[in-house]
């Protein structure tokens, strides 16, 4: 079972986590999404990776679910997406990727775990890669799942998944859950489930509901660039796993990503979209695990 319920106070910022699993294993940092709460990671997906014998942590991210807020501070995502494409300066933001990525290492920092395996989603993703590439130390291996390099021309949403993702949500919860299918378009096509997807939905709602945050994530995003060149000096053992129905960032990305790292895993899975759908889990997890096993031997035997 879980701990559940647990902050971690770093400076300004507190973080609410969970742990899964044994301390004494390796350790799994899991980074969430846009908007995403840890609750997001499938509780059946974190038991899996215990039952390998990995030591799971999960949190939510500043802006999101119990963790701290930055109520009313204002930005405008689209002034600063607008500044970045044009090579303008950008302007000011509460705060981007680097700083999310500085959250988790200090959330390693207080849980004294000195290194970790550390796989993120989507804008996790890109918490994830910019971590690895400011503290390349921390990190056992990188997982960069359905996520993009920071390109704005790579691995763009379609306008369809745009819309679906940056619309104002429903304040009301039952209006709020009865929506919730339109995500849709950015999952599975074979293993979307209506009634999973409101299920999560209400969970969300109910422990955490909280748009204001996804205009200073999403400014975080937009304020923080390209990660290629930066991809393209990382030593650590990395794979990329992206679905091949995902529309919300579409597979180019996940490709991009693979090219630019030096000595990366690609895995390209038919019938995943920019969700992990419970049947295609014993596959993405058993791929997770060997890698993470694999970057586990090479640091014990130097190769």
């Amino acid at each position: 079972m879980p701990q559940a319920n647990i902050s971690a106070n770093i400076g300004s910022i507190t973080l609410e986590y969970e742990t899964m699993g044994k301390a004494a294993d390796p350790a799994v940092l899991l980074i969430q999404g846009f908007g995403a709460q840890l609750i997001n990671w499938p509780d059946q997906f974190c038991h899996m990776l215990v039952n390998q014998g990995f030591y799971v942590i999960r949190f939510d991210n500043r802006d999101c679910g119990l963790s701290t807020k930055l109520d009313g501070v204002v930005v405008d995502p689209n002034a600063v997406f607008a500044a970045a494409l044009s090579s303008e300066k950008i302007p000011p933001v509460p705060y981007t990727l680097s700083d999310m990525a500085q959250d988790a290492i200090e959330l390693l920092n207080h849980l004294e775990i000195e290194s970790a395996h550390i796989l993120g989603a989507s804008m996790g993703g890109m918490i994830a890669q910019t971590l690895v590439i400011e503290h390349p130390d921390r990190a056992r291996s990188l997982i960069s799942l359905y996520s993009v390099t920071g390109e704005f021309e790579i691995g763009a949403p379609t306008a369809e998944a745009a819309e679906a993702l940056l619309g104002p949500p429903p304040t009301e919860r039952q209006a709020y859950i009865d929506v919730s299918p339109k995500y849709g378009v950015w999952q599975s096509k074979r293993y979307f489930d209506e009634v999973a997807v409101k299920l999560e939905a209400a969970r969300a709602f109910d422990r955490s509901f909280y748009p204001e945050g996804s205009s200073r994530q999403l400014a975080a995003i937009y304020a923080s660039g390209s990660r290629a060149e930066a991809l393209q000096k990382l030593q650590t053992p990395t794979l990329v796993i992206h679905g091949k129905d995902d529309t919300l960032l579409p597979p180019d990305g996940g490709k991009r990503t693979a090219e630019l790292v030096p000595g990366s895993t690609f895995l390209l899975v038919a019938d995943m979209g920019h969700d992990l759908p419970e049947p295609l889990l014993p596959l993405i997890t058993g791929v997770m695990t060997a890698h993470m096993r694999l970057a586990e031997w090479q640091r014990a035997t130097g190769h």
